[in-house]
């Protein structure tokens, strides 16, 4: 769970502007978005085997330009 501290004079609208970042850069908006919907496990199963060859083929391609 994404926290921030309030610094000495900060104007709230900054301080929830580092909120939103905080929550970004943690992935809870995407993850809201996942869970919005039921997904099935062969949907799931399908999700995930492509960003895995998405990942490999990135690697490959940094690894071809060396």
């Amino acid at each position: 769970m994404p926290y921030v501290k309030a610094r000495d004079g900060e104007p709230m609208e900054r301080l929830v502007r580092r909120f939103s970042k905080a929550c970004e850069k943690a992935g809870i908006l995407s993850e809201i978005r996942r869970r919005q919907f039921y997904e099935k496990p062969s949907e799931t199963a399908k999700r995930v085997d492509s960003q895995t060859k998405r990942k490999i083929r990135k690697i490959n391609r940094i690894l071809r330009n060396r």
